[in-house]
């Protein structure tokens, strides 16, 4: 060995026990990868056979609840939505206007928004919020600036059947944004005694069939009142069934005062029946 080498360092003692045990470094595990969202075309994976679909817990109402809020929230318009449940606006709209918890249990636009609703919730969509009103919305359908002839009175002359102010009614609640309340409240206000017209009075008119079934209800003559003003205040014209209601009631109006299931007078072997306008036939 030369002299200028280094000198060699001791080793280490090893015991027995680090050869036959030895020691294993942890290895650095990575972390598990956040759960993602799911992607939008992911949310269509449950089957439209899915039993939970077809067991329908909510009622008429709660559905109709659900639909104008989510019309409300601005998510959908309501011929997408109609689309989307595959519904005409026809059979929408008689469901929207109908009011009572099984009041429509027949009609499929409840059946299919179900559907539409239950499986949003199986996806884990939450129900939009509900799209605060403007200004603009909220005086849509404000009418107190118009009057009409003997509305101080509460004797406006009406030109429409029942059965037509239950069709206005109806395509009225089914637009987005109008509340039974509302609705109620607003009508109201054609009487000036203070009154409230209650939600149980509003079913009772709309649950009734025929021209003058219900005309002396305080919905059939503060609905026609209202629907009269709106339809002055957005400039339209009159409809067909109203010019033909004018010339058969000129001067006096429909019948708002005597009830029209008092009865009538007929010879035997006569048989009344009443047309779309409330007239009486005899055969």
């Amino acid at each position: 060995m030369s002299l200028n080498s280094p000198a060699r360092q001791p080793l280490a003692p090893t015991s027995i026990n680090s050869i036959l045990n030895p020691v294993i470094e942890p290895s650095v595990q990575s972390k598990p990868d956040a759960p993602t969202k799911r992607k939008a075309d992911e949310l269509n994976e449950i089957d439209s056979e899915d039993d939970r679909l077809h067991y329908i817990t909510d009622n008429c109402d709660q559905v109709r609840r659900k639909i104008r809020t989510l019309l409300n929230s601005g998510e959908m318009k309501v011929t997408e939505f109609q689309r989307a449940i595959g519904v005409n606006s026809n059979a929408y709209g008689r469901f929207m206007g109908y009011t009572g918890r099984d009041k429509g249990s027949g009609s499929n636009t409840y059946v299919e928004a179900f559907k539409f609703f239950k499986k949003r919730e199986l996806q884990g969509i939450k129900v939009p919020k509900k799209k605060a009103k403007t200004t603009e919305e909220s005086a849509k359908y404000d009418v107190s600036a118009i009057t009409l002839d003997g509305e101080a009175e509460t004797n406006v002359l009406v030109f429409d059947s029942c059965d037509e102010i239950r069709k206005k009614i109806r395509a009225h609640l089914a637009q987005p944004g109008v509340a039974q309340a509302a609705f109620l409240r607003e009508i109201a206000k054609t009487y000036r005694d203070g009154r409230k017209i209650q939600s149980k009075v509003l079913n009772d008119f709309l649950g009734k069939r025929g021209a003058s079934a219900g005309n002396t209800s305080a919905v059939f003559y503060s609905s026609y009142v209202f629907f009269e003003k709106l339809r002055i205040k957005e400039g339209k014209p009159r409809s067909k069934h109203r010019e033909t209601m004018e010339k058969l009631y000129a001067g006096k109006g429909f019948d708002t005062k005597n009830r029209s299931d008092r009865g009538v007078y007929c010879f035997a072997g006569e048989t009344p029946v009443e047309d779309k306008y409330g007239k009486i036939h005899f055969y």
